[in-house]
């Protein structure tokens, strides 16, 4: 079972759920949730899991509970072929697993 550490920038109460892209040393997601009671990150959670075609179980939120900043530990079989296109918008290369 492969392990993938990922930083998340979250944008709350957006217009619509969508990975934007590269941002900083991660990605940047928007999700249509307010930041309120942990509706946010239960979104996002929701979100990445469908785009990952995991269950919501198989992410773990390690860090950024009360941030917009946010480390995610996900394990499980991942769609490898999204992995590998966003590996690249978070700085890492490709052909580069992120493990623990």
């Amino acid at each position: 079972m492969e392990k993938i550490i990922l930083k998340v920038y979250v944008q709350p109460k957006s217009s619509k759920n969508e990975v934007v892209g590269a941002y900083r040393d991660g990605i940047k997601v928007k999700v249509t949730a307010p930041p309120v009671e942990g509706k946010a990150n239960e979104s996002l959670i929701r979100f990445l899991a469908r785009e990952f075609g995991i269950s919501p179980s198989s992410i773990e939120m390690t860090r950024g509970h009360h941030s917009r900043e946010k480390i995610l530990k996900i394990s499980g079989n991942v769609n490898q072929k999204l992995l590998k296109k966003m590996l690249p918008m978070a700085g890492h290369p490709p052909e580069r697993k992120i493990t623990l």
